[in-house]
């Protein structure tokens, strides 16, 4: 999958947006082997970004397939087991929609989560500047009296990553849930001083 960046004109300290796994190099496509096709499909979706935003997308059920059968055919093989974890991210990010504002002082990082706690919600920051916003929501168990007609709410994983900008406080991070919207705020490290010239002193000989 490409980097996703915002569009051309923003200044290069702006944020820049990327699913979880570097891009797959994968060779051509034989009769037999299902990890290649599993690989062909990824490669597919990365090149038609338009079509993943939609949790009832064809390509993702088909990816799921296919994965399911690799396992069965594999057993207790755990080789593909990057693959999957690449389609299931990828799948999550592709579900989680966000907004990104950037205010004088701070950026704000806004994604709707109607329905979650804050234990179901995990705000972290890997590699000194990436911000990770994930977490599960689970389906409601089935009680004895009742059975479900319709279940069409989305359940499963979400997660987002943001490559922060040069001049995000890392230690400034807050997040805040309320009225199932989750907002983090990224405050701004204040510009660096102008530095004053330095006067040499002219020794006479």
């Amino acid at each position: 999958m490409q980097i996703w960046k915002f569009p051309q004109g923003f200044r290069k300290k702006n944020l820049y947006f990327f699913p979880s796994h570097p891009p797959i190099n994968h060779p051509q496509l034989s009769n037999n082997p299902p990890r290649n096709t599993i690989k062909s499909a990824i490669e597919t979706i990365s090149s038609e970004k338009s079509r993943l935003m939609g949790l009832d997308n064809p390509f993702f059920h088909a990816l799921q397939q296919l994965i399911d059968a690799a396992d069965g055919e594999a057993g207790n093989d755990k080789s593909n087991a990057p693959t999957r974890t690449y389609v299931r991210d990828a799948k999550a990010m592709a579900a989680t929609p966000a907004d990104v504002v950037e205010y004088p002082n701070s950026y704000a990082f806004i994604i709707d989560m109607p329905g979650l706690k804050s234990g179901d919600i995990k705000v972290q920051v890997e590699d000194d500047n990436v911000l990770v916003i994930s977490g599960e929501r689970k389906r409601e168990e089935e009680k004895e009296s009742a059975k479900f007609m319709r279940m069409e709410r989305r359940v499963g994983k979400f997660m987002r990553k943001f490559v922060l900008p040069e001049n995000a406080k890392i230690d400034g991070i807050s997040a805040v849930c309320k009225d199932g919207v989750l907002t983090v705020t990224v405050e701004k490290l204040p510009p660096p001083e102008p530095k004053k010239p330095r006067t040499i002193d002219v020794e006479i000989a």
